[in-house]
Formats: structure tokens, sequence, C-alpha cells
């Protein structure tokens, strides 16, 4: 099992990039559209320094939605590849069969 903090700081970096993703498209479309004079361009990236770091897309890490763990996760099922052979061991992931010869 993860850190409970790492868990919640990635929940709130998750919370952080919807709730500011549409003003990070809109500042960095304007700092680098060539239409606009250096000023302006200059200007929205000023402003797109003063956004929250942690509502940077890049900043999120895929965590296992069980365990919580943030390596070795397969994004098709959100599973890090421990839970993931557990579960498919048991039976309870359906179309997963653990084969052995």
């Amino acid at each position: 099992m993860a850190k409970k903090s790492a868990v919640e700081r990635d929940r709130k970096r998750v919370y952080l990039g919807k709730k500011f993703q549409a003003r990070r498209a809109r500042l960095k479309a304007s700092a680098i559209d060539p239409a606009l004079s250096p000023e302006e361009r200059f200007k929205a990236r000023i402003k797109l320094s003063e956004v929250p770091r942690n509502s940077a897309q890049v900043r999120q890490r895929l965590r296992c939605r069980v365990s919580g763990r943030s390596r070795g996760n397969y994004r098709k099922f959100g599973l890090s590849r421990i839970v993931l052979r557990e579960l498919a061991s048991s039976g309870q992931i359906p179309g997963i069969i653990k084969s052995s010869w």
C-alpha cells in the first residue's frame, strides 16, 4: 500500500488539473501564437507561471486504483502488476486467464 500522503497529493493534482485546464490551454495557446505581439505573448507566459504548478497534466502520476502503487501500472486496467496478478489468479477479472504449462 502506498503512502496516503502521496495518494492524496496526486488526487489534489488531478483536481487542480481539471480546475485550471481551460485557463492553462488558453494561456499556452496565446503564449505561442505568432499573430500576437511579443509583449502580449510575454504577458501570457507570466500569467501562465502564476497558475499553480500542480495543475499541469505532466505532474499527475498514474496510480493503481486498489493499492495506490505508482510503478508498474497497466493503463488498460488501472491496476498495478501485483494487484492485476492477484485478481487474475483468483478469477475476478473477466477475460483474463493465468496460463500455466
